[in-house]
């Protein structure tokens, strides 16, 4: 696979706890995880100028995380995102990425969500045991610290429901979603605050290895809107 992966990079710069724990960078622990079988690209805000329309046409499979940094993502980086997406270009979007430009151009809705960040555990738990993303995933995995997220989760309906993640405070929240944009696949994973060590979890990266093969997709095509002619 071709695989891009979006990182603002702005925590690991300016926080030292977060550089301990990801000293190069989220962007580069993702990648270490596909690196010695697929081809992987990494981009941040210092470089987000190379993330092209023809990169993009020339991506398999692209990850995204976001936090601070959305509103520092052009907006037709992030339209040239979307409309990969529509032609068949397969999407992850992690943690806070669900505020990003390119999540709420595709999903339609402000995504918002309520949260909070004081150390609690969470219990993620699998909900669809016969989905390819979550093959060799227990019936839950437990994360030690994460980042509370909390419904209502603004976004559609997800096509299919495939994670749930439950807290030490007792939230509940939509932890894994998969939608079809257009020829796209997307997956939305809530785990990975930036000041814990959730993508060091061997259940997280299985989740997110085999959500980069549910999500690529052989078929491409333009968008295009032709007239035809009428048949017999």
């Amino acid at each position: 696979m071709k695989i891009a992966i979006f990182n603002e990079f702005i925590h690991e710069k300016n926080d030292a706890n977060v550089r301990e724990i990801y000293p190069e960078g989220i962007h580069g622990q993702i990648a270490s995880l596909f690196a010695d079988q697929h081809t992987v690209r990494t981009f941040t805000l210092d470089n987000i100028g190379e993330l092209t329309d023809q990169v993009l046409r020339d991506t398999d499979v692209m990850f995204w995380w976001g936090h601070v940094g959305h509103h520092r993502v052009p907006d037709a980086v992030a339209e040239s995102v979307r409309d990969a997406v529509l032609r068949g270009m397969g999407m992850i979007f992690l943690h806070s990425a669900h505020h990003s430009k390119p999540f709420r151009l595709l999903m339609g809705t402000p995504c918002n969500l309520g949260w909070r960040e004081n150390g609690d555990w969470e219990r993620v738990w699998v909900c669809d045991p016969s989905h390819p993303i979550v093959q060799g995933v227990d019936r839950y995995f437990e994360l030690e610290h994460e980042e509370v997220y909390v419904e209502p989760f603004m976004i559609p309906e997800p096509d299919k429901l495939i994670l749930i993640g439950a807290y030490q405070g007792g939230e509940a929240f939509r932890a894994g979603c998969c939608y079809r944009r257009g020829y796209g696949k997307i997956f939305y994973f809530q785990p990975g605050h930036e000041t814990y060590r959730s993508f060091y979890h061997p259940a997280v990266q299985t989740i997110l290895k085999n959500a980069a093969e549910w999500v690529k997709s052989d078929y491409r095509a333009e968008l295009t809107c032709p007239h035809v002619e009428q048949i017999g």
